[in-house]
């Protein structure tokens, strides 16, 4: 039986191989490096990025954190889901986009145009920041493939301040999304706010108060009647967390979402139309015993295993759940 190292020597795209937890090379999941997209339903990329950010650096180490810190996800059948989502799932870790830094207004074209290529394949896109300002690229090019998107945003900050259509901000970029119609206001929803702004721009607003109060459940009817069957896009800021949960971030605010509201909030997007994700903001530097890099590997494994499902993988359910 193959062992070891299986992001860089096994090969195949689906299943796995024995690893150890704490060795080996790193990828998401332990997934293989490539580029060859034929037959992939999913390509994990991590965007290097935070030149943008308007407090703490250090996103731009996020996807490397993540990555580490998926390891131990890879090791057994998924939680709560019952099923290892690549016996079903074709998977694979693209590495990261280039960028240059050096050409700050060439960063959104590029991630723009790597997006491009990938979702012409025919695969969806799980992308690792960096911080959130990447969303705007990469919105762009899934509406030129879906159409205008309901974005499903996690955030302590709305991300709609007053944006001139030319700064690099993670602040302002989805003010502009919607002002150019990439994003269908009307079918989106934000989730775990806890800043203010005078304007919704037509978002439904959840902030973190209301869904301490009201629950995972009613928060879930409302953002599924609101999406219907639109393509969602899913939009994770780690700062929509709690500090206690998440302090490896740039723009901490008290108040947040626990790791397990937001899991659960995730777990019960199955019935959307997911078209694509990411997850942002993750600045490890910051970070205390990478409780941030692995509340944001979870999510997104759980995004994963959305799509295994919907794909025909079979859970099995043990325990109360």
């Amino acid at each position: 039986m193959q062992q070891g190292d299986q992001a860089f020597r096994r090969g195949e795209t689906r299943g796995r191989w024995p690893e150890m937890t704490y060795g080996g090379a790193l990828s998401f999941l332990r997934r293989s490096y490539s580029r060859d997209l034929a037959g992939v339903d999913v390509v994990v990329s991590g965007v290097p990025f935070d030149a943008s950010v308007t407090n703490r650096p250090g996103c731009r180490f996020g996807p490397a954190a993540i990555r580490a810190a998926s390891t131990q996800l890879a090791e057994l059948k998924a939680f709560p889901f019952g099923f290892d989502p690549f016996e079903t799932l074709s998977v694979i870790d693209w590495g990261d986009c280039m960028i240059d830094p050096h050409h700050p207004m060439s960063v959104a074209p590029a991630i723009e145009a790597h997006a491009d290529a990938i979702l012409a394949s025919g695969a969806r896109m799980l992308t690792l920041g960096g911080d959130h300002s990447i969303s705007y690229p990469l919105l762009k090019a899934h509406a030129k493939k879906y159409g205008p998107i309901a974005l499903l945003q996690f955030d302590a900050h709305c991300d709609t301040w007053e944006d001139d259509g030319k700064r690099l901000d993670h602040g302002t970029m989805f003010a502009r999304a919607a002002a150019e119609g990439v994003i269908d206001v009307s079918r989106s929803t934000q989730l775990g706010l806890r800043t203010f702004n005078d304007h919704d721009h037509g978002f439904e607003i959840l902030t973190a108060p209301w869904l301490h109060r009201n629950g995972i459940d009613a928060a879930l009817d409302l953002l599924r009647d609101r999406a219907g069957d639109a393509p969602v896009y899913l939009s994770f800021d780690i700062d929509g967390l709690d500090p206690a949960f998440a302090p490896g971030t740039g723009t901490p605010v008290a108040g947040g979402l626990a790791s397990w509201q937001a899991l659960e909030l995730v777990r019960g997007l199955g019935e959307l139309n997911l078209v694509g994700m990411d997850v942002v903001e993750v600045s490890p530097p910051y970070d205390h015993a990478e409780i941030t890099a692995i509340a944001a590997a979870t999510v997104a494994h759980d995004w994963l295993c959305l799509l295994a499902r919907e794909a025909g993988a079979a859970p099995r359910e043990v325990g109360r759940l």
